[in-house]
């Protein structure tokens, strides 16, 4: 089933923990395209899963031969779900890189949690309820239709067109230089999305989708509050 070299927009995907959160992104994989192995060490929830997955499997993830004999070694992209057991959420990464798997995503629950699955080898770590609650929070004060934020302290923003933008063409209204934000682009009502040029007018109805170090992109969408 999986194969290491395999286009990465189609190939398999090793999802480990099929609570709410592995079940999830199994579902959205497949709906992508993407053949998924589904395994967890509860055989009331292989049993539940069992008619939603191709592939759904029992095993001690924390064991690398049991890993080895679903051949997990073969796939290169494998997301650990893991949440409230953090031993076995660590062992099961561990055992995933000991055997070669190339991307290792993994959920914490918390920074420990995910200083710990960091320094064991996973390449990607998430912590869902932390940054759900992040954009939940900017998009209630109404400054941000929504909001992504990255590790590095860099953000993307949805957010209505600021008075200071209105009735003026972003070269004219120099945003980039008065609030250390770039606009990418335009969502005008009816119409469809447009990379933002120079010339571009902003109206009052437009919403602007910016970008920028976290602090301003937050103090530029509080502009429109």
């Amino acid at each position: 089933m999986g194969k290491k070299h395999d286009n990465p927009l189609t190939a398999p995907v090793l999802v480990v923990g099929i609570g709410r959160f592995g079940a999830s992104v199994a579902r959205s994989l497949e709906r992508l395209g993407h053949e998924v192995l589904a395994v967890d060490e509860r055989a009331d929830l292989v049993q539940k899963f069992a008619s939603d997955f191709t592939h759904v499997v029992a095993a001690d993830t924390t064991d690398t031969e049991a890993l080895r004999q679903i051949g997990a070694e073969q796939f290169s992209r494998a997301v650990v779900g893991i949440g409230t057991d953090i031993e076995a959420s660590v062992l099961t990464v561990l055992s995933l890189v000991e055997l070669g798997v190339e991307e290792v995503w993994a959920k914490a629950i918390n920074a420990k949690h995910a200083r710990i699955l960091e320094r064991v080898g996973a390449t990607h770590v998430v912590r869902p309820e932390s940054a759900m609650g992040e954009r939940v929070a900017h998009m209630v004060t109404g400054a941000m239709i929504d909001y992504i934020e990255f590790d590095d302290g860099f953000s993307i923003a949805r957010t209505r067109a600021p008075q200071v933008a209105i009735d003026q063409t972003l070269e004219q209204s120099a945003l980039r230089s008065k609030y250390a934000i770039t606009v990418v682009g335009v969502k005008r009502r009816g119409e469809d999305f447009t990379y933002a040029r120079p010339e571009t007018l902003i109206s009052a109805s437009d919403e602007l989708i910016v970008s920028g170090p976290t602090r301003k992109v937050e103090v530029f969408c509080a502009l429109q509050g």
